[in-house]
């Protein structure tokens, strides 16, 4: 698996446009920084993100328009947008922005009308026809708003996805093309499903809990009791699971990577529930390039017991149960840093051989990152793996 790291480094650099497609299945922002580094060398990387969230701003959107979140795919089409282009940083700064949390409804309604009429200084100096294009979604996002809509902390990139997702006959893809040609993306960003769907848990404790948010230890108390399972359901209201299956245009991206990895990440609701839909198990294991998993170094309030070994099993079954056969491979190494990675569940590196995977020991947690993985040596690693 080792290549000559520089040359190939060298390669990328000088062409990013013909770098590898290395394909992440993630959410949230445990990759924002990384996906940063990487589009120095490639630009053609490719990103499966949850759409299940039902915490924050996105709970707003998806209780009133019924919706896949759009947080975490806004989140990393900005970490890959090219700001180096004109109207670059005006487009950036437009699309991160997020109006006030202590200012009453009717003060950020003409705000975003503002937004819509081209008056704002956060739109009036983007250039045409980015700016017209724009303009035409925050008008649509107002015609389309309930009146009840809760436009405290709401950002103004996911009220845009949301007018692209109405527009386009409800359908997310076309939105996100949109929104990528607008913010200049180095990269493919998919939701790995686009319907509005919540993610289910059940704990050891026996309990059931329905919403990404309860699992994450953000909006809700932290778990105290270990996930022993997890699936798809269609309502928030109901535990009852649901089996979809992902898209042939998704399929082909995973089967055509360069290199996939599992990376950092809350380990149930960014990584194992974007595994969860009929299809991920059978384009994975089709695909003849490596299959690395790269564990958190740092604590995930997701996963309260499972080592590194555990977490490569949860993996590898997740992804047997979406349609990997039983003798093709779906994982085959693990990326760890054995020096500077605290890991505070353990590496049984004995245990991941006997799985048959390759342990990958690289420098990856720096002084300044420290717990975490380093995004510029972590971007570095995968590359020359790839």
């Amino acid at each position: 698996m080792e290549h000559t790291d520089q040359r190939r480094q060298g390669q990328n650099q000088s062409g990013p446009e013909r770098g590898p497609r290395i394909l992440f299945f993630s959410g949230g922002t445990a990759l924002r920084d990384t996906s940063g580094e990487l589009i120095r060398s490639t630009h053609n990387s490719i990103h499966l993100v949850t759409p299940f969230d039902s915490g924050g701003s996105s709970a707003v959107i998806r209780r009133a328009f019924h919706m896949p979140a759009v947080g975490d795919i806004r989140n990393r089409l900005m970490a890959l947008a090219d700001q180096t282009a004109p109207g670059g940083p005006e487009i950036f700064a437009l699309f991160t922005h997020r109006l006030a949390k202590d200012r009453d409804q009717a003060e950020l309604l003409r705000e975003l009308e503002s937004m819509a009429e081209g008056e704002h200084p956060l739109i009036r100096h983007i250039p045409d026809p980015m700016r017209t294009i724009i303009l035409v979604h925050f008008h649509r996002f107002l015609a389309a708003m309930p009146p009840d809509f809760d436009l405290k902390g709401a950002s103004l990139g996911n009220l845009v996805l949301t007018a692209g997702y109405l527009s386009n006959r409800r359908r997310i893809d076309p939105a996100i093309e949109i929104f990528s040609r607008l913010a200049r993306v180095r990269g493919v960003v998919r939701p790995i499903l686009g319907q509005d769907l919540h993610l289910a848990a059940r704990l050891e404790d026996g309990r059931v809990v329905v919403g990404q948010h309860l699992l994450t230890g953000k909006e809700a108390d932290p778990l105290a009791s270990p996930v022993q399972d997890v699936w798809l359901t269609a309502s928030q209201d109901s535990p009852e699971p649901v089996t979809p299956s992902i898209s042939a245009e998704t399929e082909k991206l995973i089967a055509g990577a360069d290199l996939i990895c599992f990376p950092p990440g809350s380990f149930y609701t960014s990584i194992v529930a974007n595994l969860l839909p009929r299809g991920v198990g059978r384009a994975v294991a089709a695909a003849p390039c490596p299959k690395v998993f790269v564990p958190n170094t740092a604590a995930d309030p997701e996963n309260l017991d499972l080592g590194v070994a555990a977490q490569a099993r949860v993996l590898a079954e997740t992804l047997r149960r979406s349609g990997a056969p039983a003798d093709r491979a779906v994982l085959t190494a693990v990326l760890i840093d054995s020096k500077n990675g605290p890991y505070p569940n353990a590496v049984d590196q004995a245990a991941l051989v006997d799985q048959g995977l390759e342990v990958v020991d690289r420098p990856l947690v720096s002084p300044e990152s420290a717990p975490l993985a380093d995004p510029r040596l972590l971007a570095e690693a995968l590359l020359s793996l790839s």
